[in-house]
């Protein structure tokens, strides 16, 4: 977490800044725990696989004292057309002593010189971003809660009791079920499409990250949207949410959370009001707000009218 304010001028800045391996994971979710976050280890698992960590060792001997990811899109082992920012956090002994604005400048300067940026940004974090030439292009909704579905959105029975599957979309003008493996081309293509570039790397690590992966067909069994649902915790968090319209986007959440007794959390669009009203309707409840920032770039690419939510707050 960065948060804004006086910064004391302090030696720390000279410390060098190396590239995270994956055997950072457990003092990146060593660092997540000592700012209050959730641990995640499997989303940190996730992140350092598909993405680059960057970070800066503590000079105590104590694990990290600083670290960010960051998840390239397109060509994202060349130069990509997008790269995410996220996980920007400082230990808390070394708070406002300028080790945050040192990280992120030297990704957003050096490691990703010229490369258009995104990151979601905490009202702590959107001081330093907007000094780094970073714009607000949106805004999300972070909702939680346990979803209450209404008489007309059935969920799935449970099958230990032997009752046969009825789909939680069996209202909705589309069909939802769980993905194949023969499902992930059509989901590839149809993210692409809306995300506005590829992130292949990403998606097709989903089936092991997630604990479901959902897709919506409509009558002539095209693939219309599709929702992976995986666990924080105690909570089970919707996203990527990718879907043609609102009521293909209200059976895909239906489903996920007929296959879970976890809260429900997802970060939509603000501009999708009716799904975000409904989402209350069905008792989840705004938790906060974070901002879309860019850089280099006038806004994020894609159809956001198909993009509910986002992977992770941390990839976009």
């Amino acid at each position: 977490m960065i948060q804004s304010g006086p910064v004391t001028p302090s030696p720390l800045t000279d410390l060098p800044i190396r590239a995270l391996r994956l055997d950072d994971l457990l003092p990146c979710a060593d660092l997540s725990e000592d700012r209050g976050w959730p641990r995640e280890e499997n989303r940190w698992g996730l992140l350092l696989a598909a993405g680059d960590g960057y970070g800066i060792d503590a000079p105590d001997g104590q694990g990290l004292a600083a670290v960010c990811v960051v998840t390239r899109y397109g060509d994202h082992r060349g130069k990509p057309d997008l790269a995410a920012i996220g996980m920007v956090l400082v230990a808390d002994r070394y708070a406002r002593k300028g080790l945050g604005r040192r990280l992120m400048t030297h990704v957003c300067d050096e490691v990703l010189a010229g490369i258009p940026l995104t990151l979601h940004a905490t009202p702590f974090g959107r001081p330093l971003y907007e000094q780094l030439g970073f714009d607000t292009t949106g805004r999300v909704e972070m909702v939680r809660g346990h979803f209450h579905p209404a008489p007309e959105e059935p969920t799935t029975p449970d099958a230990a009791v032997g009752a046969a599957p009825v789909s939680a979309a069996a209202a909705a003008p589309v069909s939802v079920r769980a993905a194949t493996a023969e499902d992930l081309t059509g989901i590839i293509r149809l993210d692409t499409e809306v995300f506005g570039t590829d992130r292949t790397h990403m998606i097709t690590r989903m089936p092991a990250y997630a604990d479901r992966l959902l897709v919506a067909e409509d009558p002539s069994g095209t693939l219309v949207g599709y929702a992976s649902v995986w666990p924080s915790m105690d909570t089970h968090i919707v996203g990527p949410l990718i879907a043609r319209d609102d009521a293909t986007a209200r059976a895909l959440v239906t489903e996920a959370a007929a296959g879970t007794e976890r809260p429900l959390r997802t970060d939509v669009d603000v501009r999708h009001e009716e799904l975000l009203a409904w989402l209350k309707e069905r008792g989840l409840a705004s938790l906060t707000f974070n901002d879309v920032m860019v850089r280099d770039v006038p806004g994020l690419p894609g159809d956001w009218t198909r993009r509910w939510a986002p992977f992770t707050l941390a990839t976009g």
